[in-house]
């Protein structure tokens, strides 16, 4: 417990400029002239400016560009001008350095969220409240950076215990320091002689639904449930307890605005764009504050983990069992289903630029660890704005969704296929040669050209043009994901200025990797039952995709030395100048006369492709014996492993030639 008086004694407590207190008196006069307001607000040049500045942003959208604050407080109104002012000066007193710093961040991050959603929750209930309710959204938790700034350690220790306990802190500072944010608010409204409207809407903003309809015949009713409900927002996009908001928020939402659950998606995201138009007013970066989506998949796995540890405490008794996994079978399946959604375009249906970033990634890393090469195809449909600005953007839409199919559904299940924005769709292509990847894009381009898309009852031709780059990921990938990207668009870009409805492919595989990589191709168990017509191509290819992926892949070196290629001597020098040179091994093992290529190729083949990991999956699908496939591995080995002159003979050999 602290002692309140430690809070108002405190010189550290946020205080309101001389323009902001006296704009607070001009605005409850309803007979203020509105010259002024203009002067008192010139009286601060800092202040008019940044206010000039928010008049011409996209968060107000006026017509007219307003080149000074003479035009810009008619238009804007007292009520706006006044709730600015205030907002920059509370701004100020929330930035600091130090220890504190991420959470006096969070906190003005969450202001302005909040203040976002009270504007819109309040066109909801008829835009009387409009002004009032973003001016009191961004003061709502005033409380909380009054506690930040007087007893600062005090409250760190209660938010994060609050946060371990998946509670609400307005009842862990109850319990803890005999005083809450809330409550520090209405004081802090009180010194400032805002209006009790403003005082009780703070005093009720973290009540619970109960508490809020025992209030229903309460005049300001309507501003309370507003700024209840903007807080359960606000702690929705920046608590870690996102589970325990969305609970809240479904229950107001449904409660007090009639909006089933499936609909609350649809509205956050509306409040998400406008605190990012409010943030870049305050020039608050919101980069770290995650999507309405990718929140509700954390939420609900917060939820799925209260309701079971919830049921599971009070009974252990089968029923209620049952009933804890209906909940957590239905969360869970709500929870894919927002999952989906995070990672696929809403219009085209495929996947987003979110997923091909990831994924490429991923397959960067693959590659670079196996010497495999990637691919990326570039496509973007010719004169698109044409068609917007012609047929209208619902045709537009229908271009994007038939190009999509078209390319989703002759891609191979081992390439990615995204929208990467607009009218551009890349694909990321899986184990590429520069003829199969030119093929593909041809093959892409032709079939976008041959849609059949009407407009009114005519076809409307439709092309596309596409650039590809093929590349082999270094051992070091600094700097190789954006190269290859770059690439890929510079060659798209080239079609385009070369006549469009186009390809043009680039490769940036030196020559010795391209050989390398057809001998390795050529050394492969796979290739060599297709040579030896033991199965054809499709067989073979649906075995492949059933192959188990080794948990830890064979190092070449120990493969080196189990084919009796190197020594343990010879792969520990090999190791040390790899570190030096930063190159792969096979590359360091054929420049100093290690390995001819013939052998790296082979040793790679083994640990990309190893035989006795294919061979069982050719067992389990049924399509070989045990015996059969003993007998074709050893014969397989025979066959294609290399020359194994000793190492050290080796080198004596090329020495004396």
């Amino acid at each position: 417990m602290i002692s309140p008086e430690k809070i108002w004694s405190s010189d550290q407590l946020p205080t309101l400029p001389a323009v902001a207190v006296k704009l607070l008196d001009l605005s409850k006069n309803p007979d203020t002239d509105i010259k002024e307001v203009i002067d008192t607000i010139k009286a601060d040049p800092a202040i008019t400016a940044k206010i000039l500045k928010a008049s011409n942003s996209s968060f107000f959208g006026l017509r007219s560009e307003c080149k000074g604050i003479e035009r810009a407080v008619p238009l804007l109104g007292t009520m706006v001008v006044t709730s600015l002012a205030l907002s920059f000066s509370l701004s100020e007193s929330a930035i600091t350095q130090g220890p504190l710093k991420s959470r006096f961040d969070s906190y003005w991050k969450q202001s302005i969220i909040q203040s976002a959603a009270a504007e819109l929750l309040a066109a909801k209930s008829g835009n009387d409240l409009k002004y009032d309710s973003f001016l009191l959204g961004l003061l709502q938790d005033i409380g909380h950076l009054a506690m930040l700034r007087s007893i600062p350690t005090d409250l760190l220790s209660v938010l994060e215990q609050a946060e371990t306990e998946q509670r609400e802190s307005v009842e862990v500072e109850s319990a803890e320091l005999g005083i809450n944010h809330a409550e520090v608010g209405v004081k802090m409204m009180e010194r400032w002689q805002l209006s009790e409207q403003f005082q009780t809407a703070i005093q009720h903003h973290h009540d619970s639904v109960a508490q809020l309809k025992s209030l229903e015949s309460h005049p300001d009713f309507n501003l309370i449930t507003i700024i209840a409900t903007s807080a359960a927002i606000g702690d929705y996009f920046c608590s870690v307890n996102s589970g325990l908001a969305l609970q809240k928020l479904q229950d107001l939402t449904s409660e007090f605005y009639n909006m089933p659950h499936d609909d609350l998606h649809g509205f956050l995201e509306q409040v998400q764009v406008r605190f990012e138009e409010a943030a870049q007013i305050f020039a608050v970066n919101m980069d770290d504050i995650e999507s309405p989506f990718e929140i509700m998949a954390k939420a609900n796995e917060q939820l799925v983990q209260m309701t079971m540890k919830a049921q599971v405490d009070t009974t252990q008794a089968f029923a209620r069992q049952a009933v804890i996994e209906e909940q957590k079978n239905k969360l869970e399946s709500e929870n894919k289903q927002l999952q989906s959604k995070a990672i696929h375009d809403p219009l085209t249906k495929t996947y987003n630029r979110s997923y091909f970033n990831e994924n490429f990634e991923k397959e960067l890393y693959s590659c670079s660890r196996d010497a495999q090469p990637i691919g990326i195809i570039f496509s973007d449909i010719d004169r698109f704005k044409n068609l917007n600005d012609t047929y209208g953007h619902q045709f537009g839409d229908l271009v994007l969704q038939r190009v999509a199919k078209v390319a989703s559904e002759s891609t191979r299940r081992s390439d990615v296929f995204c929208r990467y924005g607009g009218e551009e769709f890349v694909i990321m292509v899986n184990n590429p040669t520069e003829n199969g990847i030119r093929d593909l894009a041809e093959r892409l381009r032709k079939l976008i050209e041959n849609e059949v898309i009407e407009f009114e009852g005519a076809r409307v031709p439709v092309t596309a043009s596409l650039g590809a780059v093929v590349g082999i990921p270094p051992r070091d990938l600094t700097g190789f994901a954006e190269r290859l990207v770059a690439e890929a668009d510079e060659a798209m870009y080239e079609s385009k200025e070369n006549g469009r409805n186009q390809v043009h492919i680039r490769s940036i595989v030196s020559k010795n990797e391209q050989e390398l990589h057809k001998l390795i191709k050529r050394c492969r168990f796979s290739r060599w039952l297709v040579t030896k017509e033991v199965f054809d191509i499709p067989t073979i290819s649906k075995a492949l995709l059933k192959c188990s992926k080794q948990q830890k892949q064979s190092r070449i070196g120990e493969l080196a030395i189990a084919e009796k290629m190197l020594s343990e001597n010879d792969v520990s020098k090999i190791l040390e100048l790899q570190e030096l040179k930063g190159l792969r091994f096979g590359e360091i093992a054929i420049q100093q006369n290690f390995l001819t290529q013939e052998q790296t190729a082979y040793l790679l083949a083994l640990q990309i492709e190893p035989p006795i990991v294919l061979g069982k999956t050719l067992i389990s699908l049924e399509l070989l014996e045990s015996t059969q496939a003993a007998e074709l591995i050893k014969q397989y080995l025979a066959e294609m492993k290399p020359c194994s002159i000793a190492a050290d003979a080796h080198r004596n050999q090329l020495a004396n030639s």
